[in-house]
């Protein structure tokens, strides 16, 4: 008889690797795709042939993910590495950030849509200012989980008093900065990415560690979306209107086309159209040729209302009892990501889910020095810099606090002489 076959889904987990440089990030994404085995032959044969030009007896799984040639020569990470892979019960989206800080807009990025940061420290090291850095930039992000990852155990002979140090020393650090909160956790796993200790396999070297390795948590964490209820969010992106006047169903059919990016709706469920504050049923919901009784979080859906309502893209379709009052000015926590300083007296375009709207800045309150936490009184704002900051809104928008909610609590501010992407916000 054969044995039944496991169709376990623990849904989608995106996480992301950071801390200082050479931390081991980038060996630790390649042992743990080398030790799940989702790594094909020929990608395996060509680092195999890489390594051994180094004049290396092992493979270096660093290769895996330095994808660009600048940083294979350096044997740095300097843009965000993506990679995928599965397991039999979950899939995973692994963003490996740049550990060096001019590249800190790098890792802001690779941090926004993270539901667990790996962040690795030395053994040798101990806590860094990078480390510091990072782990700040990830409680900024509200990304909930944390796992600090004490690497390079082998070169301290796997002491534990080691481990136990370092463990101190973030603690008191997490403390410091809040990020041991309601809802949030941190956990800490002694390995080593170049050997395989605790990364996929249990080590011998370390039996005074009992708690999970990093494929333990990584299989156990909640996935996004799931650990709290969360208000329904509806970006309009397009409204189809087929009007074909050959077929009657369709000649009427007026759909609202996004993606729900919290929340679930049900048919019959009462909505509320914002910023126009209309209200009216949910008539049918469809998914392509299917029609469906509800949908859930990150669908991308068609939903069919009872009245005709003025809805075009930009606007917002939440829940009747879940609505809030547009905005029209916006305060938030900024990154700076270009190399062109913003100036309070330019006008700047907000770019926030499918509605954009011009902006000015309204007041700098305070800039943050990222090594030292302090908030410093400044008049503009550098590439890479992190402050709150307020903007004054041409059109209303539909903003939930970041806290709260990280799809419709978060914003980018676009350069309108040039289009480009200037700056990232979280609502606060």
């Amino acid at each position: 008889m054969n044995a039944p076959i496991n169709h376990q889904d623990n849904g989608l987990l995106r996480f992301m690797t950071c801390g200082s440089v050479d931390d081991g990030k980038s060996t630790l994404i390649g042992r743990l795709l080398f030790d799940t085995k989702t790594i094909l032959a020929d990608t395996l044969t060509q680092i195999e042939k890489t390594s051994r030009k180094r004049g290396m007896e092992a493979v270096d799984l660093s290769l895996l993910t330095d994808g660009l040639q600048a940083e294979r020569e350096q044997g740095i990470t300097i843009d965000v590495a993506y990679r995928y892979f599965s397991t039999g019960t979950r899939k995973y989206i692994i963003a490996d950030a740049p550990g060096h800080e001019q590249y800190t807009r790098n890792m802001v990025t690779a941090a926004s849509t993270a539901n667990l940061a790996i962040i690795l420290i030395d053994a040798r090291k101990g806590v860094l200012t990078q480390t510091r850095r990072h782990s700040f930039l990830a409680h900024l992000v509200g990304i909930p989980h944390i796992v600090v990852a004490v690497n390079k155990m082998d070169l301290v002979d796997y002491d534990q008093a080691v481990f136990d140090r370092i463990r101190a020393d973030y603690l008191a650090f997490a403390k410091e900065i809040g990020l041991q909160r309601e809802g949030h956790d941190i956990r800490f796993i002694p390995m080593s990415a170049l050997n395989g200790d605790m990364i996929v396999d249990r080590s011998d070297e370390m039996n005074w560690y009992n708690g999970p390795t990093l494929l333990d948590v990584l299989e156990a964490v909640p996935a996004a979306h799931t650990e709290k209820a969360e208000s329904f969010r509806f970006p309009v992106q397009y409204v189809c209107r087929p009007q074909a006047s050959d077929d009657p169903e369709l000649h009427d059919f007026r759909g609202f086309m996004g993606r729900v990016e919290s929340g679930e709706i049900a048919v019959g469920d009462a909505v509320t159209v914002l910023p126009s504050g209309r209200a009216s049923k949910v008539k049918a919901i469809q998914l392509g040729n299917d029609k469906l009784d509800r949908a859930i979080h990150e669908q991308s859906v068609t939903l069919l209302l009872e009245d005709e309502i003025d809805i075009s893209r930009g606007d917002m379709i939440v829940k009747s009892s879940e609505a809030r009052e547009p905005v029209k000015q916006l305060d938030a926590m900024l990154c700076w990501l270009s190399e062109t300083p913003l100036s309070p007296a330019r006008t700047y375009i907000i770019r926030h889910t499918t509605r954009e709207s011009k902006a000015k800045v309204g007041a700098i309150e305070y800039r943050i020095d990222v090594n030292t936490l302090e908030q410093q009184s400044v008049q503009g704002l550098g590439m890479n810099d992190i402050a709150r900051i307020s903007f004054r809104l041409a059109q209303p928008l539909c903003v939930d606090a970041y806290a709260e909610n990280r799809a419709t609590g978060a914003f980018i501010v676009i350069d309108e002489s040039t289009n480009n992407t200037v700056g990232a916000g979280m609502v606060a």
